[in-house]
């Protein structure tokens, strides 16, 4: 009897210190209150009612890694859709500039738990925080404003959006979203982290609701793109630029002030001034004069010099031709004079173009079924080369930076899967072996690394809106890596888009919004 009631006394001490205890007590619109994780000062929560604000207190190391430190003030939900919004303040102006205030859902108690949240730190630094599976480590979007004090986090089915206030009051799409599948009941609450186990910080959260939107059938969307970078080191993402409607395919500008990208038949540019930490903040798209083609798609990308730009248009009638126009924009000078052919790369001497087309009939887009393979031309113009001969769809073709490889993806196997050659077109070789559907092989201007998109087993082509993977392969041993999952596919990465020091990749994310939260 002494055995066993010293082994629940053990067990009990053990989930005390991992899950605290539940404080009693007025909580407002919320339930319960604990410690999480290894906390030397217990924190604590109140409600006061005249002013309708809850005061947080709570310490800890971090909210980050595999495990979290926190106190939080929560709800259990029956896992519908939920939205969590609040104005957020720091008790003191001056403090860890990691110090966390946040809007979080978890999965359950556990240290370790899954779970979203939309964190304001000490600095400003808000961000989209999340822990994909038990155990796992924490990643995070970053957004591109600093500190705004009305955020809101929302749960429609598997997704996760996070808005904040913009200057007029009304909710604006932050750009920052995330699929997370959470089983049964969660937890919904407020959550205060000091990012130093010595001491406390304390946070005022004001206009807090927590609503449960009415399940609607067949409910309208709302397209958003959102241009983000991710550093290889960290796959931490930052959003620079979002906005309605559907944009494609970023450029990295090689003098690093921006990104190029396309919309509605145009080429623009994204001006940025782009730190290394910090809000990035991209400007509203500028239009880059194409005289007399409006119809422009998202093959497009820089000479090696900086100063053309190569593209792809389908104005004349037959399809997609290529051309290049000066950098600051001009009339367009005309290179292919068949169609369809779709422009991916210029060798780094920027003497020959690297480009997929449809010949012998084959006139299918590329995006569903047809015979194109990999050619070369002239970038003065000239007679071109073909490349590749097999069955079905070879694309995406990119230079590695010494120029003596040509990198592309093929269906030659049965899906695909990317593959490279000399640039001569010999010795083909298949370089990843994946039940993924792998397009898009981009290589880093140092020539370490590689980036390719990956879409699910059974997806045919590279379509829009699907649940899409970033991967990274270090060319040196051939390791792949995961750089980011997200919403996307067509135009999240066709194109040429690391930055010039080669530390960083920028792609475009996509999100259906519902045309409610849109608009609020």
């Amino acid at each position: 009897m002494f055995i066993r009631c010293s082994i629940l006394a053990s067990l009990l001490l053990v989930s005390m210190t991992a899950f605290g205890q539940t404080a009693s007590g007025p909580l407002g619109i919320f339930t319960g209150q604990n410690d999480v994780g290894t906390i030397l000062h217990p924190g604590s929560a109140k409600y006061d009612d005249a002013s309708q604000a809850y005061t947080v207190t709570g310490s800890g190391d971090n909210t980050w890694f595999k495990a979290d430190d926190l106190h939080y003030i929560w709800k259990e939900i029956d896992g519908s859709d939920i939205t969590l919004s609040a104005n957020i303040s720091f008790a003191r102006a001056t403090g860890n500039n990691h110090r966390k205030a946040m809007l979080m859902i978890r999965q359950s108690l556990s240290p370790d738990s899954a779970y979203v949240d939309v964190a304001r730190h000490g600095d400003g630094l808000t961000s989209l925080q999340y822990r994909n599976a038990t155990g796992d480590v924490t990643r995070e979007v970053e957004m591109n404003v600093s500190a705004p004090p009305n955020v809101r986090i929302a749960r429609r089915g598997d997704s996760f959006f996070v808005f904040y206030a913009a200057a007029d009051g009304k909710w604006q799409y932050s750009g920052a979203a995330m699929k997370l599948p959470m089983h049964g009941p969660f937890y919904v609450g407020l959550a205060v982290c000091s990012h130093d186990k010595d001491v406390s910080e304390t946070a005022i959260f004001q206009n807090v609701k927590l609503e449960n939107p009415p399940a609607k059938m067949d409910a309208p969307t709302v397209l958003q793109s959102t241009l983000e970078v991710v550093p290889i080191a960290s796959s931490d993402r930052r959003v620079v630029y979002t906005a309605a409607g559907h944009f494609e395919a970023p450029n990295w500008f090689r003098d690093n002030s921006g990104f190029l990208i396309n919309q509605d038949g145009k080429l623009q540019k994204i001006s940025a001034s782009i730190v290394q930490t910090g809000p990035i903040v991209g400007s509203a798209p500028a239009i880059l004069e194409t005289t007399g083609a409006t119809a422009v798609n998202n093959d497009h990308g820089f000479a090696p010099d900086g100063m053309r730009i190569a593209f792809s248009d389908s104005t004349q009638p037959g399809g997609s031709r290529i051309y290049t126009v000066p950098v600051s924009g001009g009339k367009p000078k005309q290179l292919t004079a068949d169609a369809p052919s779709y422009w991916h790369d210029l060798s780094p001497d920027g003497q020959t173009i690297a480009f997929t087309a449809g010949r012998d009939g084959a006139h299918a887009d590329p995006h569903g079924n047809g015979d194109y393979d990999i050619y070369t031309i002239p970038a003065a113009g000239g007679a071109e080369k073909r490349l590749t001969t097999a069955k079905g769809l070879d694309d995406g073709p990119e230079y590695s930076p010494d120029g003596q490889f040509i990198y592309f993806n093929s269906e030659r196997t049965g899906h695909m899967q990317i593959w490279k050659m000399h640039a001569d077109g010999s010795a083909q070789e298949q370089v990843t072996h994946d039940e993924t559907n792998d397009w898009f092989p981009h290589l880093s201007p140092d020539g370490k690394w590689m980036v390719f998109i990956a879409f699910e087993p059974g997806v045919t082509g590279h379509p829009a809106n699907h649940d899409v993977t970033l991967h990274l392969m270090s060319l040196a041993d051939g390791k792949i890596t995961l750089l980011a999952k997200l919403f996307g596919g067509q135009g999240t990465i066709n194109v040429p888009s690391w930055s010039p020091d080669s530390t960083r990749v920028a792609f475009v994310s996509y999100a259906l919004l519902p045309a409610d939260d849109s608009k609020q």
